[in-house]
Order: C-alpha cells, then sequence, then structure tokens
C-alpha cells in the first residue's frame, strides 16, 4: 500500500513538473522579446563585453558605484550587448538597420576588445568608440564629450588633455 502511495505522489509530482513546463515552453524562444538597441535619449553608450572578461565587470563596477559617471550617464541610454549571446536584437547603427544576433551585431562591428564603448546618436550615427577599459574619470570626459557635442568642434585626445582627464 505504501508503494502504491509513494507512486500517486511521483506521478503527481511529474505531471506537475511536466505541466509547469508547458507554461514555458508556450511563450517562445525569448519570452521577452528582441531587445532594442536604438536609442530613446539623444545619445547612446553600447557596451560590447564578454562574459569571461574582467575589465567589462571592472566596468559595470564603475558604473554602479561611482557617483561622477552615474551623473554622466544622466540623460543617455546605456545598452549593452554580449559578444557570445545568440539573443535578438535590433539595432540602428553605423548607417544600417535592422535585427540580428548579439555575436553577429559585435562581430560586424569589428569588436575585438572588451569592453568595447560605442557612442552614437538617435539615428545611429556613431560619434566615438572606446576600446577597452577606461577608468571613471576618462570615462565620464568622455560621456561630456559626447553628450554636450565637443565632438562637432575637436577630437577626443585635445578635449581629454584640455579637460584634465588623462
Amino acid at each position: 500500500m505504501s508503494r502504491f502511495i509513494v507512486f500517486l505522489i511521483t506521478l503527481f509530482s511529474i505531471g506537475l513538473t511536466l505541466s509547469s513546463c508547458k507554461g514555458e515552453r508556450d511563450k517562445g524562444p525569448n519570452p521577452y522579446g528582441t531587445k532594442s538597441l536604438i536609442p530613446q535619449s539623444p545619445y547612446a553608450m553600447l557596451i560590447v563585453e564578454s562574459e569571461s572578461c574582467i575589465y567589462c565587470k571592472q566596468l559595470d563596477r564603475d558604473l554602479q558605484r561611482d557617483p561622477q559617471l552615474q551623473k554622466a550617464v544622466e540623460g543617455m541610454d546605456v545598452l549593452r550587448l554580449l559578444a557570445e549571446s545568440n539573443a535578438r536584437v535590433k539595432y540602428r547603427l553605423d548607417g544600417k538597420e535592422g535585427e540580428s544576433t548579439e555575436e553577429d551585431l559585435a562581430r560586424a562591428l569589428g569588436v575585438r576588445a572588451y569592453p568595447h564603448i560605442i557612442f552614437y546618436n538617435s539615428q545611429g550615427e556613431i560619434i566615438l568608440r572606446i576600446p577597452g577599459y577606461t577608468p571613471p574619470k576618462t570615462l565620464a570626459c568622455a560621456i561630456r564629450y559626447v553628450k554636450e557635442e565637443f565632438y562637432k568642434k575637436e577630437n577626443i585626445n585635445q578635449f581629454l588633455q584640455r579637460e584634465g582627464c588623462v
């Protein structure tokens, strides 16, 4: 009799598990849909990162903890792209608009170093690329360079030196 009860409990548990899994499967392969990299703000900062990149993790900590960086990114979309991901993304970048995987877009953008930061405007025009990790003070200045449109007047190196950011 006790074996029969154990059998019924096991059968009931399996049934519950299968019914909960079925609910997940019905939502499709990506229940959250396609991620958009098209900015809602005038400017965006796209961080292309890798799962194994320690400097990517440091940049993430900087963005969460550094008050100067937090203030600098206000009013700018901060977006992320994982170079090894097959998740779908919609983009408007570098004169092209479309949809692809994160991995394919990172490759198409020629990203070879991580983190790789790409600043662009709402039309998708790339303004500035920063390959590799940048300390918070310098990154905050680069963000200001883009947001305040100094890029229309001088190159980034002149701006960073003039502002004492390096």
